[in-house]
């Protein structure tokens, strides 16, 4: 607590003021959390002073709070192309401390907002740009290479190809913000990543049993599927399930099977991507509405997919296989588009897989 008030002075985030007439102050409050490893070992005791932004009220204390943060599946491509190009450096940053402008503290509406807004200026002043397709992939390319960044609030990974480069990068933050140095990536967004020579290995074994340990099932009895066969959410007449805890038990026992899983990112794959796209036939028997699935791999290495019911009912499974391929084709320009962002050209045109030649 003491470390935590002396870093908030130091940087400046108050000025002692008289309160204007007819206005209220926002009451602090202190926070505590233990920080674990993906081993379940603690790594620190965290003590932090937020703001009570429940009593914030919109249009006057704030308006827009709407900020940016990246997506799992720039992830899963950041990852997939530094397991190829092994040369590349994958290191983890946390910026412990950045409340350190006047009026923001955590916990206030705006903060999440404003922060991202004095980062990217920050990091613009070292040659940084965001991609106009992951707002918060931040790339600086210059003759030595191309550094990219994905930032999730004040969690970071960053990636270069020559140490020195990585080292004046580090040094930078270092003099705009209070971080913390985690070394090479191990574990963000409840995702532990491993690594070898042959590449990377993703999973969500923490994820799981920390579910699993909110739920109490930690010695529950393991599925080999996520759902008994034929089962329905809702009957056919449209009445409410007695007790639908019991579906949701059995997702559970089915994580706790599976839940050493994971995606391998081969460092001997190709980078091409290609997708593959399907839909099933009217399977929902309340509404006859199909359902639409496809998957992009960048080589060897899954890197996005989706199972989605559609928006309409289609007369002809035709009809619903040349849907699923606009929402497939519509992925597909995404990715391609983010994938040259981070320096990964594809000059050829990308194959989708459909089993459904009429709508081919």
């Amino acid at each position: 607590m003491i470390e935590e008030l002396q870093v908030l002075e130091k940087t400046h985030t108050w000025h002692l003021v008289d309160l204007p007439r007819g206005k209220f102050a926002i009451g602090c409050k202190w926070v505590y959390k233990i920080k674990t490893k993906s081993d379940d070992t603690i790594e620190w005791y965290k003590a932090r002073l937020v703001a009570k932004g429940y009593a914030q009220e919109y249009g006057i204390d704030y308006e827009e709070t709407f900020a940016h943060v990246t997506c799992i599946t720039s992830v899963r491509n950041f990852l997939a192309i530094a397991a190829v190009h092994q040369h590349l450096q994958v290191i983890q940053t946390v910026l412990t401390r950045f409340a350190f402008f006047v009026a923001l503290l955590y916990g206030l509406k705006q903060a999440p907002r404003v922060w991202f807004a004095k980062f990217s200026s920050i990091v613009h002043q070292f040659g940084f740009s965001f991609s106009p397709h992951d707002i918060a992939l931040f790339i600086c390319r210059s003759d030595k290479g191309i550094i990219l960044l994905l930032l999730y609030v004040d969690d970071m990974i960053i990636t270069r190809d020559d140490h020195f480069g990585i080292s004046n990068f580090k040094q930078f933050l270092h003099q705009h913000f209070e971080m913390k140095d985690l070394g090479h990536l191990s574990y963000f967004l409840g995702i532990e990543v491993s690594s070898n020579s042959t590449g990377y290995y993703l999973s969500q074994a923490k994820y799981a049993s920390d579910l699993l340990s909110r739920a109490g099932l930690t010695n529950t009895k393991v599925v080999s599927t996520p759902l008994e066969m034929n089962a329905r959410l809702t009957p056919l007449d449209d009445t409410p399930l007695n007790d639908a805890t019991l579906y949701l038990i059995h997702i559970l026992r089915y994580i706790k099977g599976t839940m050493f899983h994971g995606l391998h990112f081969s460092a001997h794959s190709t980078l091409d991507l290609c997708a593959y796209s399907d839909a099933d036939w009217a399977r929902d028997p309340t509404d006859r509405r199909f359902t639409t699935g496809f998957c992009f791999f960048l080589g060897d290495s899954l890197i996005s997919w989706r199972s989605k019911k559609q928006h309409i009912v289609s007369r002809s499974s035709t009809e619903a296989e040349y849907r699923a391929l606009a929402d497939t084709t519509f992925e597909l320009l995404a990715l391609r588009w983010l994938l040259e962002d981070m320096g990964l050209t594809h000059f050829s045109p990308t194959v989708i897989h459909c089993d459904n030649r009429s709508a081919i």
